[in-house]
């Protein structure tokens, strides 16, 4: 794909080395068949079928003996460098880019257990946040009433919703802000998506309406509702 010296050009990193302990399924979670085929090809094609991707990138464990049977031919890179922590994976995927990639070139990173992910969803997420200089994501906004449990879980607080959102992905931030974001990270523990790692430099991510379809498969149950978008579009 060609592009002019300071056009982006929007990238997919897929970090998929995970083992899905709370699926309780024996394997990665990743490869367990939803709708007719493994979790992850479904990410992978929502990306392929984008006219707006420039080329997929996947991060697998080193010994990771299943992934070569769920890509396809063309438009994916494997990269076998997988690391103890999602951070750590896309950091290594990173590193790994680096070379094919410009400064100001976008990266969508994405959660391999996100099989409902579309390229309406996807060009939605590259329209809508445009030029901000600190990237988006998608993300629906809170409906239901949140409340904060005490001890025993009963309830000891009702939480205002208001400007409560819960983060999906993509999140689609620069190479190089992403890159620094995450390498300057001064808490790991505390960056449970790429976000919050931007916001720790102090700035704001646009947060795009995503779709509940996008839900990510966490536990069994989740695998149902999965299919059920997957199979009634």
């Amino acid at each position: 794909m060609t592009a002019a010296p300071n056009t982006a050009r929007y990238f997919a990193l897929i970090p998929a080395a995970g083992v899905g302990a709370r699926m309780e399924a024996g394997s990665p979670k990743q490869y367990l068949a939803i709708a007719g085929k493994p979790m992850l090809r479904h990410a992978l094609d929502a990306f392929l079928a984008s006219p707006l991707i420039a080329h997929t990138y996947v991060v697998v464990s080193a010994d990771d003996g299943v992934i070569d049977t769920v890509v396809p031919e063309q438009g994916v890179t494997v990269l076998r460098c997988g690391g103890a922590t999602r951070m750590e994976s896309i950091l290594n995927g990173l590193h790994a880019m680096h070379g094919s990639i410009a400064a100001h070139d976008q990266v969508l990173v994405h959660d391999a257990a996100r099989p409902g992910l579309t390229p309406a969803l996807i060009e939605k997420l590259i329209t809508e946040v445009g030029e901000h200089p600190a990237g988006g994501l998608l993300a629906l906004p809170v409906v239901d009433t949140v409340k904060r449990a005490g001890a025993a879980n009963v309830s000891a607080q009702t939480v205002p919703r208001d400007h409560l959102w819960l983060a999906q992905t993509p999140q689609m931030f620069s190479y190089a802000l992403l890159h620094r974001a995450l390498s300057e990270a001064p808490d790991p523990q505390a960056i449970t998506d790429d976000a919050s790692a931007v916001e720790a430099l102090g700035l704001a991510p646009k947060l795009i309406e995503g779709h509940p379809r996008n839900l990510k498969v966490t536990l069994p149950r989740d695998i149902h509702t999965a299919e059920l978008y997957l199979t009634h579009p």
